[in-house]
């Protein structure tokens, strides 16, 4: 190895020993640091962010957190940040109007949202999640569909090609959707390829697309991507959202809505 690449290792060792220990770095703050142009230093971030190791901020760069990519189980994502997650379901049933044909993924934050449903008279519910179409079953009102496929026990959701085709019979009003990651640079994550999938079908047989998703999962990439931020039209989330974010955004026309 060369001396040059030698140096280049060790700065790139060293940024992200900082940024593990901050959180995040600022290009012109590690410039200076290590004595080189702020040109070096992009270069730098954007060859640790190609590698996962962190991920790109305006100015800098942030803490890819870890674990993003292991499929919890239901119960486990139900006991985390629990009241942020019972005000975004509140702040989603408002979106829903009488008549409408929606589409409800599986997740912790979009079973708020059915536990928190009023009473409609004629509403139609389509969704893959097994624990939302069992608290539909008391609703009257509420037509209930629920497509094949085959059951992951982890997010009790029915997924795989039976699924896929069965979706694709449905126009709906609106998708509202929860994830496992949230980057506003490039879209929305999951852990599995399969609910990614299904993700995509969701949001292209839907007139509008809503994310219901707590703060935290803002920063973080899962393993499979569902779609671009582009795709989406109205995300509701907790105050914990950084700037940064926000105008990002506001920047691809996404309606921000804070609870």
């Amino acid at each position: 190895m060369s001396r040059n690449q030698d140096s280049t290792v060790t700065r790139r060792k060293e940024i992200l020993e900082l940024i593990a220990e901050k959180g995040e770095v600022f290009v012109e703050v590690l410039s200076r640091k290590f004595g080189v142009s702020e040109v070096t230093i992009r270069n730098d971030l954007d060859q640790l962010e190609q590698k996962n190791m962190l991920i790109r901020a305006r100015g800098g760069a942030i803490k890819l957190e870890t674990g993003v990519g292991i499929d919890q189980r239901l119960a486990d994502k139900n006991k985390i940040n629990f009241q942020e997650k019972s005000r975004i379901g509140k702040k989603a049933t408002e979106l829903i109007t009488e008549s409408d044909t929606i589409i409800i993924d599986s997740g912790s934050t979009t079973a708020e949202m059915v536990r928190n449903l009023p009473d409609f008279q004629d509403l139609t519910i389509i969704t893959n999640a097994m624990n939302i179409a069992n608290q539909l079953v008391t609703r009257p009102n509420v037509n209930v569909i629920i497509p094949g496929g085959y059951l992951r026990k982890n997010s009790l959701s029915l997924v795989g090609p039976q699924a896929e085709k069965s979706l694709r019979n449905f126009n709906v009003d609106k998708a509202f959707l929860g994830v496992d990651g949230f980057d506003t640079r490039q879209g929305l994550y999951t852990p599995n390829v399969e609910e990614a999938r299904l993700n995509e079908i969701m949001i292209e047989i839907s007139k509008e697309v809503i994310l219901l998703t707590d703060s935290t999962k803002f920063s973080k990439r899962s393993f499979a991507f569902i779609c671009s931020v582009r795709e989406i039209d109205k995300v509701i989330t907790d105050g914990g959202v950084k700037d940064d974010d926000r105008k990002r955004l506001e920047d691809a026309g996404v309606e921000l809505i804070i609870v």
